[in-house]
């Protein structure tokens, strides 16, 4: 039992906008004597675009209009229709992701794109697959130590720290190549609010409309350099950390000793001697690069070559999003893809007997939108190797907990990362005398604040793929602007 996925990803970011095309193959891992154990075994990429700019109608709005036609254009040179797509993602990265128009821009683009390609965004899902983009997540697990890469595109810096092939950790900086902008003249024209606010307290001569002066940036790239040591762990006396920290920064308990790069600025940290002209791009991004290269990461922490540079988020997006269920599930509709699917998270203590039904109870009250239940996915972690009658349990204490969805009419879907989905399926369906629908999936972890889409069953319909996702939207410029 083999089956072959064509997944695509989207990238668009600050700086630019992408697409590949990747096979993942599907196959049966298990003996011919036992469960079906579908795997992804193999992702390969299949065809990759262009590096465009982003498309902008102004400093506030995306074009969507241009932005359509560059992934039109792609399709069109890659041989494939949208019909053809299994899955995939989009994802609207750094400062793109500020734009007035982001959360229309990417939805439309989403359905634009195929049936099956789902939208995302958020600093801490774009942290973890531009690090396994750039291959990051396997050399962790390969050479069992910990690591982080840092994916400096041109609005933020997104961290990932692995350990042993695991992600344990996510942050976000204002720190990209494209937060000073120039003309070919090499005039200023575009300063990020929070450059601005560094630039005035340190006194630096630059301003929107002065020339570039490298004398000038010196101090200022050194500041952002400075806070990205602190980030992992290189240092702790950075006055602007703090300020330059998007949602949130990464923690230190774990020990990283190797550092890895990704993004539009990387390949000026792994090759400057390629870039002879700084402002070739007309903006800081070469000579942020080249700061970086003479930090004390590169002084303190082993570097990794990245598998993939400014592609690491656009390739992640496309080959390191789709999960696959486990074999041993049910579900008695198809009324698939399902899409944006909210997660209700229930903790371990919750799952306790007589305390399940209740705290999911509860929770959906978060759920409601203007007095209207809308619809979700309940998580748990389940048992390993549970008796039927702990499943029965599990069943009825589900279905207590979960009778305001079935009084909205909104299908039963529930997660649990144990493999007992089938038999916790049935027993509710059971349990209903098969009147509601139910679709129950093990083998996927899911936590609070993320998102799921589920696709169409594949694999003689043994497993559904899955997206767990973000759907963070950062706020605008002109709320950034109040900080």
């Amino acid at each position: 039992m083999k089956e072959e996925l064509l997944s695509v990803g989207i990238d668009l970011g600050t700086s630019t906008t992408q697409l590949v095309f990747s096979k993942l193959s599907v196959e049966n891992m298990a003996s011919g004597y036992t469960v079906p154990r579908m795997a992804i075994t193999k992702k390969e990429i299949r065809y990759k675009s262009e590096i465009y700019f982003t498309p902008l109608i102004d400093q506030t709005k995306i074009d969507f209009e241009k932005v359509s036609r560059i992934v039109e254009k792609e399709y069109q040179k890659a041989g494939v229709r949208k019909e053809e797509i299994d899955t995939g993602a989009v994802i609207i990265t750094g400062e793109t992701a500020r734009k007035e128009n982001s959360r229309e821009v990417i939805n439309a683009l989403s359905g634009f794109a195929g049936d099956f390609v789902v939208a995302t965004a958020g600093p801490d899902l774009e942290s973890v697959i531009a690090g396994k983009g750039a291959g990051t997540d396997l050399y962790s697990k390969e050479h069992h130590l910990g690591a982080v890469n840092v994916d400096i595109g041109g609005g933020t810096s997104n961290l990932a720290v692995f350990q042993r092939g695991e992600t344990v950790d996510t942050g976000c900086l204002d720190i990209g190549g494209r937060l000073i902008k120039m003309d070919s003249s090499h005039k200023i024209t575009y300063i990020a609010p929070k450059l601005l606010r560094i630039i005035e307290q340190e006194n630096l001569k630059l301003a929107v409309g002065a020339y570039m002066d490298i004398q000038s940036l010196k101090p200022l790239l050194r500041i952002m350099v400075e806070v990205l040591e602190q980030s992992v762990g290189l240092r702790r006396d950075s006055p602007y950390y703090e300020r330059m920290i998007t949602n949130h920064g990464i923690g230190h308990e774990e020990v990283i000793s190797c550092i890895s790069f990704s993004g539009g600025v990387a390949d000026a940290i792994y090759h400057p001697e390629k870039f002879q002209e700084p402002f070739q791009f007309g903006d800081i991004g070469i000579l942020l690069g080249k700061e970086i290269r003479e930090s004390k990461a590169f002084q303190k922490l082993q570097l990794i070559e990245s598998a993939e540079t400014i592609r690491a988020t656009v390739v992640g997006a496309g080959s390191h999003t789709t999960e696959i269920s486990g074999s041993t599930i049910t579900y008695t509709s198809e009324a698939f893809p399902i899409k944006n699917l909210p997660v209700l998270k229930v903790s371990k203590a919750e799952e306790e007997p007589g305390k399940l039904g209740a705290a999911i109870h509860k929770k959906l009250e978060w759920f409601s939108l203007e007095g209207r239940l809308q619809k979700v996915a309940v998580a748990l972690e389940g048992l390993p190797s549970p008796s039927f009658q702990k499943v029965q349990e599990y069943a009825r204490e589900l279905l207590e907990g979960m009778e305001p969805l079935m009084e909205a009419g909104l299908p039963l879907i529930v997660v649990v990362e144990e493999d007992m989905a089938k038999v916790l399926g049935q027993s509710m369906y059971h349990l209903l005398n098969w009147e509601k629908e139910v679709i129950c999936l093990d083998g996927i972890h899911l936590a609070e604040g993320e998102y799921i889409d589920i696709g169409r069953p594949i694999a003689e319909g043994y497993v559904l793929p899955v997206v767990v996702k973000t759907l963070v939207f950062q706020e605008n410029r002109v709320e950034r602007e109040k900080l």
